[in-house]
């Protein structure tokens, strides 16, 4: 994470910015920890006002909803729940009849606390807007391991403008985790998910209006659909993976290996052949590991390897420190029937 960390800075330092002052981030995010209001246009103007670049505000609107909002796990309950979305109450609220849906959405989570990540990014939105920094809600596709195979919006992040440049955050996934359990949300910064490199964004974040990947060659549609399925939620910390398709063709007796680099300290790597994984098949994993160790860590990059026994296999699930992080589709070539052997008999024939 300090290795990217270091490279935005970096980024930021040399590349299309005017203002070339060092920028502390540490006391920009000390410094949001400790202010609060109740209303947008207040806590956009305590946020913002101490600084003079839009980097310096960007970063404080951000950090600030990461540490203030808490996502909305009521979806996870294993219980059938009924929720709405963050806009629905204010679509129906007449004393905020005549104010933008984001101001009136921004309202409610700055009330309650807790958003999804349509509160969340219309919140940084309407900071932003009281900031006078431009910016815009992204409506896509997160591939994750929830999903199942289906291509459909699911998720919203944002676009922001910095001097001039458009770049890529996701206040959500940066905000923390979701336990395994899925009744709680543990929060922890990731910073992978603050203007990510559309290169590497475009890995789990596919925008409706293709324009939204910043890039100028894109990934089509399937291409990117057949990426592995991923878990937002657990603070994996992932800085890249192999294979990179989401689909692995394989026969029985084939190995295939999974390689992580990641720039935690602790690495346990654990595959496991399941179509679905529970608190059960995480404690046999981190049994198998503290038994054995099942796999290979050199520098920032840790390896496991799976040998391939039977045909009827489908899922490659990859378990990281007592997480799932991805989940691989395996195609294994069934061998072909062979016919079974001809047997001739003597036959007795009666003159």
């Amino acid at each position: 994470m300090k290795l990217l960390f270091s490279l935005i800075l970096l980024l930021f330092s040399c590349v299309g910015f005017t203002q070339r002052k060092t920028i502390n981030f540490s006391a920009i995010d000390s410094k949001a920890e400790e202010i609060n209001a109740s209303s947008p246009d207040t806590l956009s103007y305590l946020l913002t006002s101490p600084y003079t670049t839009e980097l310096e505000k960007v970063r404080s609107v951000f950090y600030w909803i990461t540490d203030h909002i808490s996502y909305n796990t009521i979806r996870f309950q294993p219980r059938p729940v009924v929720y709405e979305d963050d806009g629905a109450e204010a679509a129906y609220d007449a004393d905020t009849m005549y104010k933008t849906l984001n101001e009136r959405v921004a309202e409610i989570v700055l009330k309650r606390r807790y958003a999804f990540c349509d509160g969340y990014a219309r919140l940084f939105k309407t900071l932003c807007d009281y900031a006078g920094i431009k910016s815009e809600v992204i409506t896509g596709y997160a591939r994750t391991s929830f999903n199942n195979g289906q291509f459909r919006c699911n998720h919203k992040w944002n676009a922001v403008m910095i001097d001039s440049n458009w770049y890529l955050l996701d206040v959500t996934w940066a905000s923390g985790y979701i336990s395994v359990a899925g009744n709680s949300f543990i929060k922890d910064l990731n910073e992978n998910y603050f203007l990510t490199p559309p290169k590497y964004f475009i890995q789990d974040h596919y925008p409706g209006d293709i324009k939204w990947t910043l890039l100028n060659d894109p990934p089509t549609l399937a291409e990117f659909n057949h990426s592995p399925f991923k878990q937002p939620y657990f603070n994996y910390k992932i800085v890249s993976y192999s294979p990179s398709k989401g689909i692995i063709n394989a026969t029985v007796g084939d190995t295939v290996t999974i390689v992580l680099q990641t720039i935690d300290d602790k690495k346990n790597l654990y595959l496991l052949d399941k179509a679905s994984i529970d608190s059960a098949d995480i404690a046999f994993a981190d049994s198998c590991l503290k038994a054995k160790k099942t796999c290979v860590i050199k520098g920032d990059k840790v390896t496991a390897e799976y040998i391939v026994t039977d045909e009827e296999v489908q899922w490659l699930q990859v378990i990281y420190n007592g997480d799932v992080v991805l989940r691989y589709k395996l195609n294994i070539k069934k061998q072909p029937f062979p016919y079974p052997p001809i047997i001739i008999k003597d036959i007795a024939l009666n003159n």
